[in-house]
């Protein structure tokens, strides 16, 4: 993965409590390619990592654009983004893509507050490529909503939401009827994302569904975890992770190199090739098919159902 220091080239605000933070190369060079969906990490302090989705338009190679929410009663990342000002150095590492846009003959999208921002990125490369799709975007108020100003030029493609003035979304009637060749995409807090869920489990062929989540789904698991033997077949150690200890941190404290970031499953920086034994994954990252094929895992979350993993590391 690519990790390299940017530079803030600007502070945009794009709705309350919501900035837009321009990043560029010091020097003027050219950044990694990315394709819509994809995530970049700040690295914000020592042990204070966020991913956000990168939100602008493709094929812009001089600069990156990501929006960030300010969570006054969350862990201190989005305040420390707030903090930022033009000219500000900050650590970057990606892009990373596990929320792909897949081809469809059309697309329905599902935005909840700044669940917009992968989202816009998707909107903004289709409609470029002539494709069908229309969006369906709410938030407490219009002030709340994010890019409102990018995404009228789209006119009736685009329903605004906002809850003060038209209620919730109205999901019977985005979702109500399954459309064959039709992609459902949706990122926004737990509870819009269970309701389309819901919907799309309902009445949607599988594979019609794509989320990216805020926060952790709730996964079965045992009432006790077990310990196992996990072989790391690149540095030929053999690590016993203990039954209270994550598979991340027991590489990490016998002084293995691994990125991590959010901890919970839900970002995939720590997404590592498995190359035997049999995984119980307990992500929020992978979806079904990725899960049977048994070939990668989240260590931070996951753990493994056969006493023994064989890991890529």
């Amino acid at each position: 993965m690519t990790e390299m220091d940017l530079v803030v080239r600007d502070v945009q605000p794009v709705a309350h409590d919501v900035v837009a933070l321009i990043l560029a190369d010091p020097a003027g060079a050219e950044l990694p390619a990315w394709a819509p969906g994809a995530h970049i990490d700040l690295v914000l302090g020592a042990d204070l990592v966020r991913q956000y989705s990168l939100c602008g338009r493709t094929g812009q190679p001089d600069a990156w654009r990501v929006a960030v929410l300010r969570e006054p009663h969350g862990r201190g990342g989005s305040q420390a983004v707030h903090a930022l000002s033009a000219g500000a150095t900050v650590r970057v590492r990606g892009p990373r893509n596990h929320f792909p846009v897949e081809a469809a003959t059309r697309y329905v999208f599902v935005a909840g507050g700044i669940g917009i921002t992968p989202l816009l990125a998707m909107i903004y490369e289709l409609a470029a490529a002539g494709a069908d799709w229309e969006l369906h975007y709410g938030g407490r108020s219009r002030a709340s909503m994010a890019f409102l100003d990018e995404l009228a030029r789209f006119g009736s493609r685009v329903r605004l939401w906002p809850a003060d003035e038209v209620g919730l979304i109205d999901l019977d009637a985005a979702l109500g009827e399954a459309r064959p060749g039709t992609h459902v995409y949706t990122c926004g807090p737990d509870p819009l994302l269970a309701a389309v869920e819901q919907r799309c489990i309902a009445g949607w062929p599988p594979g019609s569904l794509h989320l990216e989540r805020f926060s952790p789904k709730q996964v079965e698991r045992p009432d006790e975890d077990q310990a196992l033997e996990v072989e790391l077949r690149r540095t030929g150690r053999i690590l016993a992770v203990r039954a209270d200890q994550s598979i991340f941190d027991a590489v990490r404290g016998a002084g293995v190199s691994v990125l991590g970031s959010c901890l919970e499953g839900i970002c995939g920086t720590c997404e590592t090739q498995v190359l035997a034994g049999e995984v119980d994954h307990r992500d929020s990252v992978l979806d079904d098919e990725e899960r049977a094929a048994n070939d990668c895992m989240m260590i931070c979350v996951s753990r493994g159902r056969s006493e023994r993993l064989v890991l890529d590391l």
